[in-house]
């Protein structure tokens, strides 16, 4: 593997913060890695460092001479006279009518649904998201060593998430990219980056994988209770019970991580907060009957939909951008009237509701204040809360609470918007998008909160993991005239899709991506199809894999041994058994770096 970007000793200042300091990390051909921290933590400036675009205050950045990369950020800088074609297709020297017969070309206009913008449309006539998805094409149409970007799931549904996952496995150049989508970070990436406090701490494998180890980083740290609540622990909990393991992983990581969250409890009492539910909103929530429901431009939705929310109904909603998710949202509400039937709304109903558009705010006004203006407080299931910790627990610490919202980032004014829907204690929610501008500290706190509301909830997300951290069922609208209940979660949505686009142009294999998700980053089959395993090679490879595994527990007591012999060491002020015992210690992370290697290489190979 050879190095395409080092940086050694870097540091970057803005005004008084120090967003990184002394860094030192590369990235090597290969490399896939997922970039994650705090939104101001340094990730954009990180990526931007990487890419020349900003230099740092001192250190070195040096890189292969030949480099061919591309970056996407979140500022799309497009001249507004030129073409899609001109973006996309004019720095690779084809004319519009020769893209059909570049095989790249054509996946990734398909993919990203450039071809349905239409190439001769103007830039200028685009919306945000649309200009991001040219911006996003114009990188990948072309042969690249390095690909580099900043959120480019924002204004992609689902399907398109699914996508792009697929692709950038796919495709051999390595990658580096900023992502709050749990289920992306995951499948894409083969390493993660934290960026916090000035300091990039690196880990091999996704999100899975980092979450395991902040939550170990944490058990060491903290006393039991206090790990009780770690939100990295609960997180991992529900990972390891909810949802397939997203990453093949050696079994004696398995039983560590089981071990770690033996005494976590479920996420949520499910029965008791549909009790609860009950008293808080009675037996009528909000009922469409016979509900014929059309878009504002005239487009018929539903029709003949009868549809009850009850109390304490956790739902998902999904479908394409455009499928009329909001209208629905909204009709819900009851801002959107109905073109035919009634919407019937129970008595106690105390409606809260997160739209994608932000609220209008005094720009003067303090964010505390703004908080405050709603209620002093707020009780969250069995926990009473005061505006100030509710903030602090949606990422305002004490300091941040006291500057004015006009000079609050588009992240942070979405976090406020969020807090003050909290704060009005509703027992309806309605979440359209939330996890936008959200860093994944604070989804995990988001959803933290929601694991103790009683209420009825309806999300709509393309953030895979939060429909099924947070819902219980799962809706979609497939534009067919109808709102279909999907038992199997996002799963049968995807299946669903992909057939449906079977019969449509091919240039979208939902299904092979769809495959993808289930398997470990960098899976997938090979030109020649599957190849399946003779009943004898499965037995040799199983046989293999217990034989490894029983290498590695070994190896594992003895590093418990060693380390307990190591802490004697150090309350004696033996140094020089310190020494010889650190010298055993690596020897012994080495040898289960490669047993785990190996077991690696026989998972990948029993896979087929």
């Amino acid at each position: 593997m050879a190095n395409l970007i080092n940086l050694e000793n870097v540091s970057k200042t803005f005004g008084l913060k120090t967003l990184l300091d002394s860094v030192s990390i590369g990235v090597q051909t290969g490399d896939r890695i997922g970039v994650v921290g705090l939104n101001g933590g340094g990730k954009t400036t990180l990526l931007e460092i990487l890419a020349g675009i900003e230099p740092p205050d001192s250190g070195r950045v040096s890189h292969t001479g030949d480099l061919r990369m591309a970056v996407v950020t979140q500022r799309a800088n497009l001249t507004d006279t030129d073409t899609v074609a001109d973006v996309v297709l004019r720095p690779l020297g084809l004319d519009t009518y020769e893209w059909a017969s570049q095989a790249r070309v054509r996946e990734v206009l398909g993919g990203l649904g450039i071809v349905d913008l239409g190439l001769d449309t103007p830039v200028g006539q685009l919306s945000g998201g649309e200009r991001r998805r040219t911006n996003l094409a114009a990188a990948m149409v072309r042969d690249l060593d390095l690909l580099i970007l900043d959120e480019p799931t924002n204004h992609l549904d689902i399907e398109g998430v699914q996508w792009l996952a697929a692709h950038l496995v796919a495709r051999r150049c390595a990658l580096v990219v900023v992502t709050h989508d749990r289920w992306f970070l995951d499948t894409v990436a083969t390493r993660t980056w934290e960026v916090h406090d000035g300091t990039v701490d690196a880990y091999e494998g996704g999100y899975n994988d980092w979450t395991f180890a902040r939550a170990e980083r944490a058990r060491q740290a903290d006393a039991i209770e206090q790990r009780r609540q770690n939100l990295a622990r609960k997180e991992l909990a529900w990972l390891r019970r909810g949802a397939p393991a997203r990453t093949s992983k050696p079994r004696y990581r398995i039983e560590a991580a089981e071990a770690l969250i033996s005494n976590v409890p479920a996420p949520r009492d499910t029965v008791e907060l549909m009790a609860f539910s009950r008293k808080r909103q009675g037996r009528v929530v909000i009922e469409l009957e016979d509900a014929t429901i059309t878009t504002p431009d005239g487009r018929e939705l539903v029709r003949d939909l009868t549809w009850r929310l009850n109390p304490g109904e956790r739902i998902g909603l999904v479908g394409v951008n455009g499928s009329g998710k909001t209208t629905l949202l909204r009709t819900i509400a009851g801002e959107h009237e109905l073109a035919g039937g009634r919407r019937i709304e129970g008595k106690t109903v105390r409606l809260g509701w997160l739209r994608q558009e932000l609220d209008d705010l005094d720009p003067n006004q303090r964010l505390l204040d703004a908080v405050e203006d709603v209620a002093s407080y707020v009780q969250m299931g069995k926990r009473e809360l005061s505006a100030s910790q509710l903030a602090e627990r949606l990422g305002f610490s004490a300091k941040r609470q006291r500057t004015p919202v006009g000079d609050l980032s588009g992240g942070e004014r979405r976090r406020l918007q969020l807090t003050r829907v909290l704060m009005a204690e509703p027992n309806v929610l309605l979440l359209d998008e939330p996890t936008n501008d959200l860093d994944i500290d604070t989804l995990q706190e988001l959803e933290s909160l929601l694991d103790g509301w009683p209420g009825t909830l309806v999300v709509i997300s393309h953030d895979r993991y939060l429909i099924e951290r947070v819902c219980d069922s799962t809706w979609a609208l497939f534009g067919d005239g109808e709102l279909t209940n999907l038992p199997g979660g996002i799963e049968e949505y995807l299946e669903r899709r992909a057939r449906t686009a079977e019969g449509t142009t091919g240039v979208l294999d939902l299904g092979s991506a769809n495959e993808l998700g289930e398997s470990a980053p960098g899976g997938g089959t090979s030109d020649g199809g599957e190849r399946r395993l003779s009943a004898a090679e499965e037995q040799r490879l199983t046989k293999e894999m217990r034989s490894v595994e029983r290498k590695m527990g070994k190896l594992q007591s003895r590093q418990a041994s060693l380390a307990a012999e190591m802490a004697q060491a150090a309350e004696q002020l033996d140094q020089s058994k310190l020494v010889e015992l650190d010298a055993r210690r690596v020897e012994l992370e080495a040898e289960t770096d490669a047993l785990e290697s190996q077991w690696m290489g026989l998972a990948e190979a029993l896979e087929g």
